[in-house]
C-alpha cells in the first residue's frame, strides 16, 4: 500500500496496536532492559539518600540514620541523643525525600510535555506556573497578604493556579492549538514575572529582596515533613494519570492529526495532562521554589537510554529525576558550607552543560 493510501485511510483498532507497540522481540528485550535500569535506579536513589542525610558539617552514619528511622516508625528506641536525632529526622531526612520527590515530579512534567506538545524544550515552566507560583509568594511575604495565615508555600500555589487559568483562558480564546498554548504560557510567565518584579522593587526592603531572590533560585531549606507528605501524595496521583495515558502519548509523537485517527481525543487528553503537570508543578514550586533545567534534561538523557516508549520512559525519568536532584541539593548545601548556594543555581550549571551535550549528540537527528 502506497504512502497516501495509508494516510487517506483511517486506520482501525489493529492499526492502531501496530503503531502504538514496537516488534515483539524489540518489547522483551527493552521490557528486560527497563526493568533492570528500574531496579538499579531504585537501588542508586536509595543509596543517594543515605548518602546525602550522612553528609553534612555533623557527622552522622549509615547505622544512625536506620536506627532513628525505625525508632521513628515505631521499632524500638534509636539510642542516639536527641541532637543527632533531631539533625537526622527533623533537618535532612525530610530535606532529602523532599529533594527526591521534586526531581521525580519535574522530570515526570518534562516527560509529559515534551511529548504532548511536541516541543523538545518544553519543561514545567513552559506553562507560566513557576511564574505564577513566584508572584503569589512574593506577595504573601512581601506585601503581607493575609496577614500571617496564608504561607509562603500556600500563596505560591495560590499564584500558580492564578497563572495556568490564565494560560487555558489564553490559549482557549487564541484557538488552542499546540503553539498557541505554549506562546500563552509565555505570555502568562512574562506578565506574572512582571508582576514579581514590580512588587519586590516596589515594596521590599533588602532582607525581604534577599530571602525572595533566594526562594526564586530554588531552596529546600527548612522543609518539613508536611511538604514532603503532601508533595508526595500529589506526585502518586500524577504518575498514576500518566501511567494511564502512556500509549495516548505515544501516539502523539505522530502529530495531532496522527493521533486523533487513532482515536485519541485530542483537546479532552491536552487538557487532563496539562492540568496534571500544572497541579504537580504547582505544588513542587510551592514547597521548593523555582528549580530549572531538571524537567528539560533528564527527559532527553532517559530516551537516549530507554527509547520513547512512555510506559517505560516515564517511571525511569522520575527515578533519573529523584536521583539528579537529591545529588545537586547535596552538593548545594555543602560545597560552600556553611554558606548555602540555591540547588537552582547547581541545576542550571549542572543543566546547561549537559543540554548543550545531548544537542551536540542529536544535531543530526531529524
Amino acid at each position: 500500500m502506497s504512502a497516501g493510501n495509508r494516510t487517506a485511510e483511517r486506520p482501525g483498532p489493529a492499526a492502531e496496536e501496530r503503531v502504538a507497540d514496537p516488534p515483539a522481540g524489540t518489547f522483551r528485550n527493552g521490557g528486560r532492559f527497563a526493568l533492570l535500569l528500574g531496579a538499579g535506579g531504585v537501588l542508586l536513589l536509595l543509596l543517594s539518600v543515605a548518602v546525602a542525610v550522612t553528609t553534612g558539617p555533623a557527622r552522622i552514619s549509615v547505622p544512625d540514620v536506620w536506627s532513628a528511622v525505625t525508632a521513628h516508625l515505631g521499632f524500638g528506641d534509636s539510642g542516639l541523643s536527641p541532637i543527632r536525632d533531631g539533625i537526622i529526622w527533623d533537618l535532612r531526612m525530610p530535606r532529602t525525600i523532599l529533594a527526591a520527590v521534586c526531581g521525580a515530579g519535574l522530570a515526570l512534567c518534562g516527560t509529559v510535555m515534551q511529548s504532548l506538545l511536541r516541543n523538545p524544550l518544553a519543561d514545567p515552566f513552559v506553562l507560566g506556573v513557576s511564574s505564577g507560583a513566584s508572584t503569589g509568594a512574593v506577595v504573601v511575604v512581601v506585601l503581607g497578604v493575609g496577614g500571617g495565615a496564608v504561607s509562603l508555600s500556600a500563596g505560591a500555589f495560590v499564584g500558580a493556579l492564578c497563572s495556568f487559568a490564565l494560560m487555558l483562558l489564553l490559549s482557549h480564546t487564541l484557538g488552542g492549538s499546540t503553539d498557541r498554548v505554549v506562546l500563552s504560557g509565555v505570555a502568562a510567565m512574562q506578565l506574572f514575572s512582571a508582576l514579581t518584579s514590580f512588587v519586590v522593587m516596589t515594596s521590599a526592603d533588602a532582607e525581604q529582596t534577599r530571602g525572595v531572590l533566594f526562594w526564586l533560585l530554588g531552596s529546600l531549606s527548612g522543609v518539613g515533613w508536611s511538604e514532603v507528605v503532601l508533595c508526595s501524595a500529589v506526585l502518586a496521583g500524577c504518575l498514576v494519570i500518566s501511567l494511564a495515558y502512556a500509549r495516548t502519548l505515544d501516539s502523539f509523537a505522530f502529530g495531532q492529526e496522527a493521533a486523533a485517527a487513532l482515536g485519541v481525543n485530542v483537546a479532552r487528553t491536552r487538557l487532563v495532562l496539562l492540568c496534571t503537570t500544572a497541579l504537580l508543578t504547582a505544588a513542587l514550586v510551592s514547597a521548593a521554589g523555582a528549580i530549572g533545567f531538571v524537567g528539560l534534561v533528564l527527559p532527553h538523557a532517559a530516551r537516549a537510554l530507554i527509547g520513547s516508549g512512555h510506559r517505560r520512559l516515564l517511571p525511569v525519568t522520575a527515578l533519573a529525576g529523584a536521583v539528579f536532584l537529591v545529588w545537586a541539593d547535596t552538593l548545594a548545601r555543602t560545597v560552600l558550607d556553611p554558606q548555602e548556594v540555591p540547588v537552582g543555581v547547581v541545576t542550571a550549571l549542572i543543566g546547561v552543560p549537559a543540554f548543550v551535550l545531548i544537542l551536540y549528540r542529536t544535531r543530526s537527528t531529524p
